[in-house]
């Protein structure tokens, strides 16, 4: 078991540690934006963004802030060597044509076969904002999850199946949380690593069945 839960910051670097030097990669808004700030220098990974850039740099700070340059999420950034523009139409037929080799994005809920919610709770007063989701959960070829396991209320995210309305089905292979990584697909969850807890422990808390091997 290694030390635990992991902070946001340990999650988006073992994220980046685990995506293929070379690889296409789509961050998605909020917590999957933070990966590009723990990618290596000369690991080959262009970012890609749905507002129309490729080869993405970490963010920008202090004086290197650009209003104008920002990623998918309003989030100032940097340009790396051989990054460029170009319209969100094609930035989105580079999504919808299989061109991407990973994108990571955030969940209300995933189930234990890889279906993903992240657009909308189906709350009353919620604001729906599925964004480029639906298009990057069926386009890029492997589909990463960095997300928080519980809810405030101790509610698990990774569940039998989702309840909230549905953005892709089948379509997530791997989740990050703080407790920890698991793989999914047509067999369930499996645990690949622990932060603070034990996998008897995250069984007893979770309604599906998980398993190391």
């Amino acid at each position: 078991m290694n030390p635990g839960p992991l902070t946001k910051d340990q999650m988006a670097a073992l994220v980046a540690r685990d995506i293929p030097p070379g690889s296409f990669v789509n961050l998605g808004i909020g917590q999957p934006t933070t990966v590009a700030n723990h990618l290596p220098a000369g690991s080959g990974v262009v970012l890609h963004t749905e507002n129309g850039m490729l080869n993405m740099g970490p963010a920008a700070s202090g004086p290197r802030i650009d209003p104008d340059l920002i990623n998918a999420g309003k989030v100032p950034v940097t340009e790396l060597p051989g990054c460029s523009y170009f319209h969100h139409a094609d930035s989105f037929a580079m999504m919808r044509g299989g061109h991407l080799d990973v994108c990571v994005l955030g969940a209300f809920q995933v189930s234990a076969t890889g279906d993903l919610a992240n657009w909308h709770t189906g709350a009353p007063d919620a604001i729906p904002a599925v964004g480029g989701a639906m298009d990057l959960a069926i386009g890029a070829k492997q589909v990463f999850v960095m997300m928080s396991l519980f809810t405030k209320d101790g509610v698990a995210k990774l569940v039998p199946s989702c309840t909230y309305p549905l953005t892709g089905i089948g379509c997530v292979s791997r989740v990050y949380t703080e407790h920890a990584i698991f793989d999914l697909g047509p067999g369930g969850a499996r645990i690949r690593e622990t932060f603070g807890t034990t996998v008897g422990e995250l069984a007893a808390r979770l309604d599906i069945p998980v398993r190391t091997s």
